[in-house]
């Protein structure tokens, strides 16, 4: 690695910690706030659900290739028989 791209990557480490510490700071100040860890509560609950919903959704893929594979298979089993080459004599 060059030196130039040791102190990229150690700009944007530096940057990304200090992000994270304004964040966590940014939630320690809002759980102060009246009603703020109710929020906070709320906010947690919400991305609960939403990972369940991703997790819901990525298995909705699996069901579609399922539910075509049987709709390929019902296809083949609602054909008609292949009709004879000999045509039916008249009953009379």
């Amino acid at each position: 690695m060059t030196n130039g791209m040791a102190r990229t990557n150690d700009q944007e480490k530096d940057l990304m910690s200090r992000l994270a510490d304004a964040g966590e700071e940014a939630l320690q100040r809002l759980s102060e706030l009246p009603g703020g860890q109710r929020a906070a509560n709320v906010v947690n609950d919400l991305r609960a659900r939403v990972d369940d919903l991703g997790k819901k959704v990525r298995g909705i893929d699996a069901l579609e290739a399922r539910v075509a594979r049987l709709e390929r298979e019902l296809a083949t089993l609602k054909k008609p028989p292949a009709r004879r080459s000999t045509p039916r004599r008249p009953s009379a």
